[in-house]
């Protein structure tokens, strides 16, 4: 019996992704050292089993670039080669199980990634591609649970006249969730996401996740620019809109409601044709949230306006050089 001998290569993940990958671009379009140095001020390794929280953090980004769940994201990055080079392990490292990940999201908390994302955010607008002059704002439901059938019984239980927003709290296991209205018709459990994107690039620049039954106007102060004017829908033309917008120095530029003695139609149907091309960032949205809080889907709301301006800004650089002003 004879055997051949066995050749052995020697390979580089480097040379295993592709020059024009989506995850190269990433970190070719986006400068994250000062990321890394937020993150690195939050450095336990209890929280991520020494595989430090800044590789973990980026483990998280490819999470909501690619839609995966914890064990899923667990999959993939042990068996993906791109995504081994762009969270910084070798071939042959071991990789993260999927606990890891929740525990660093609690480690970074909402307001530390606002702090991040706000960090990338002000990248973009030094390079040019977001300048606040024009804005659109908007604000899209997002639902907890579909059947509340458990909620309904426990009310039942405890002879509760109704199931409502007052009685939700008792019965609820998500405490912060409401029920939200857009009509008669529309009515959803959950919560609502408001978000302003910048005219100029079609980039996400303030997110905000609240209860659903807050009304659009009353969330614009969480989402309302700095500067400029803003278009948005009949949502937006009460005097909690006008109070914000006069607060900030904003033109407000809301599509009025029929019953208005000063509505002026055409005004009104040009605001819609502005507003229409940004209608997309909401379009594809996934509305069914994961998780329960507001914290934990302001987190959420974060990292896909994160790589959201990611893909957008993909296809910006592609096409042209950033508008300078």
């Amino acid at each position: 019996m004879s055997f051949e001998p066995k050749q052995i290569e020697m390979v580089c993940l480097e040379d295993l992704v592709l020059e024009n990958h989506i995850y190269r671009k990433f970190l070719n379009l986006w400068n994250m050292d000062s990321v890394r140095l937020e993150l690195e001020k939050l450095e336990t390794e209890s929280d991520h089993k020494g595989y430090g929280i800044y590789r973990i953090f980026l483990c998280l980004l490819l999470q909501f670039l690619e839609d995966l769940s914890d064990r899923e994201l667990e999959r993939f990055i042990c068996e993906n080669n791109a995504a081994r080079w762009f969270c910084g392990f070798d071939l042959t490292a071991k990789t993260p199980d999927h606990s890891v990940f929740g525990r660093v999201r609690s480690r970074i908390g909402t307001s530390k990634l606002s702090k991040i994302f706000s960090l990338l955010r002000d990248q973009l607008k030094a390079q040019g591609y977001m300048s606040e002059v024009f804005t659109f704002v908007d604000a899209t439901h997002l639902i907890s649970k579909v059947g509340l059938w458990k909620e309904r019984d426990k009310a039942i239980e405890l002879k509760l006249e109704s199931l409502n927003n007052k009685t939700l709290e008792k019965v609820s296991a998500d405490k912060d969730a409401k029920f939200g209205a857009k009509s008669k018709d529309k009515i959803w459990y959950g919560y609502k996401q408001h978000t302003s994107v910048d005219m100029q690039s079609g980039m996400i620049n303030k997110v905000a996740i609240t209860s659903a039954n807050l009304i659009d106007s009353k969330g614009f102060k969480h989402v309302a620019p700095n500067q400029g004017a803003v278009y948005a829908d009949k949502g937006y033309c009460d005097k909690n809109a006008k109070i914000t917008a006069q607060t900030k120095n904003l033109h407000l530029a809301a599509v009025k409601k029929n019953n208005m003695k000063n509505k002026n139609r055409d005004l009104d149907s040009y605001y819609t044709k502005v507003r229409a091309p940004f209608e997309r960032v909401f379009s594809k949205q996934n509305k069914r949230v994961r998780y329960k809080g507001i914290a934990k889907n302001q987190f959420t709301a974060f990292m896909q306006a994160i790589t959201f301006n990611f893909k957008r800004l993909t296809i910006l650089t592609a096409s042209a050089p950033p508008i300078t002003t």
